[in-house]
């Protein structure tokens, strides 16, 4: 039987085959936090209202993923322009659900107050320097990635396993991998502004590719030059593009996705960063001969993000099968849960009907576990968040 609560915008069969082996079966969720310094540049990303504050945004929604509103914590999720963390919907669906969370630093500026595992890995430096990453590091996430994914997956083999992420300035550094991979991103990924800022993106992921020894001319939405894309296609390993302007929790998610698709199913949890992911495994896949199933692998968003009328979601998931580097006919089914904060007594909920945040810490998927599992409808899912943000109002006064 469909799911009204769910959306399926790409590869409807294949979408709706997923949802229907999956449904009834409780996730486990695992949720990868990593840092770029593209994320600190003025007004990249309203993932906190500083740059300052974005070097917290990981902690502070890791501390709440895992605690919950009446923990006192040491990183306060950070004021926003406009709205409340994403954190607040996975929060409200994994704590009434019981869903396990697996929190991983894939390279963090500083370690949020939680258990956690620590893979070892660094941030990025900003990708307009088209060095963003040693190669070492990279080659060490992903091999992580693809021991973690096989570890998560290895007892929920009727199951599936979300992959989340907190990036912050992750959706500049995924038009860049896309870019880099051959895929015509450029004005189509989404952002935490109501208006995508996609010049400003463009701006950066150019300048990174160019300083990258690639000799990228397009400008916004033309292909890039012949000479760019052979070159590419001939000499660039994709671990090389990640290194090159990528970010750490990329690699590693690839790795994690890659090995559990080969035992369970997988969500990707996210818009634009995880559609760069998609892509990403696929290259890797292909240039190191990696097996992995991509009819395990679904992707989970938000409405607002698949329908943000500034980015072009479902057009870029469609593109991601003319990359170079991407084998043909890969296009992942692209979920969304119609959860809507129309209603919402509350302002900040009120704010993402208007553009603000969208998405982030697996929230999108998170709804989507919650329909498959227990057939969550509208009203319970906005009871469940509501209550979050009225605890986390309470708290502490």
């Amino acid at each position: 039987m469909p799911n009204s609560q769910i959306r399926i915008y790409t590869q409807k069969e294949q979408g709706e085959e997923w949802l229907r082996r999956y449904r009834g079966s409780l996730p486990v969720f695992g949720c990868v936090l990593g840092f770029t310094e593209t994320g600190l540049i003025p007004g990249i990303s309203a993932a906190g209202r500083t740059p300052e504050d974005r070097k917290y945004t990981a902690c502070a929604d890791a501390e709440f993923l895992y605690y919950g509103p009446e923990h006192k914590p040491q990183h306060p999720l950070p004021p926003l322009a406009a709205g409340a963390s994403p954190v607040l919907i996975s929060r409200a669906v994994f704590e009434s659900l019981k869903i396990p969370v697996h929190l991983f630093n894939a390279g963090l500026p500083h370690p949020p107050a939680v258990p956690l595992i620590d893979l070892g890995g660094a941030s990025a430096k900003c990708l307009s320097g088209g060095a963003a990453m040693e190669i070492t590091t990279v080659h060490h996430l992903f091999k992580q990635g693809l021991l973690w994914g096989e570890r998560l997956a290895a007892n929920i083999q009727q199951s599936y396993v979300i992959f989340g992420e907190c990036v912050v300035g992750g959706t500049t550094t995924a038009l860049a991998i896309l870019t880099a991979l051959g895929i015509d991103a450029a004005g189509k990924v989404n952002s935490s502004h109501p208006i995508c800022n996609h010049g400003q993106k463009w701006a950066l992921v150019q300048a990174g590719l160019e300083k990258a020894g690639s000799r990228g001319q397009g400008t916004g939405g033309k292909k890039q030059d012949e000479i760019f894309q052979s070159q590419i296609m001939t000499s660039v390993d994709p671990l090389k593009i990640v290194a090159a302007v990528g970010d750490p929790m990329q690699v590693v998610v690839a790795g994690m996705a890659i090995a559990a698709s080969r035992s369970c199913g997988v969500m990707l949890a996210g818009g634009t960063q995880m559609l760069a992911v998609y892509a990403l495994m696929s290259a890797i896949a292909q240039a190191y001969a990696l097996s992995w199933q991509p009819e395990a692998v679904v992707i989970g968003t938000t409405r607002w993000v698949a329908e943000d009328p500034t980015g072009a979601t479902v057009d870029l998931a469609l593109s991601l099968e003319k990359g170079n580097l991407t084998p043909s006919g890969t296009t992942p089914p692209l979920l969304a849960t119609d959860l809507s904060f129309a209603d919402s007594r509350y302002p900040q909920l009120r704010a993402y009907e208007q553009g603000f945040v969208k998405e982030g810490m697996g929230a999108g998927a998170a709804c989507i576990a919650a329909h498959l599992s227990q057939n969550w409808q509208q009203d319970q899912l906005l009871a469940a968040i509501e209550s979050q943000l009225e605890r986390l109002s309470t708290a502490f006064h």
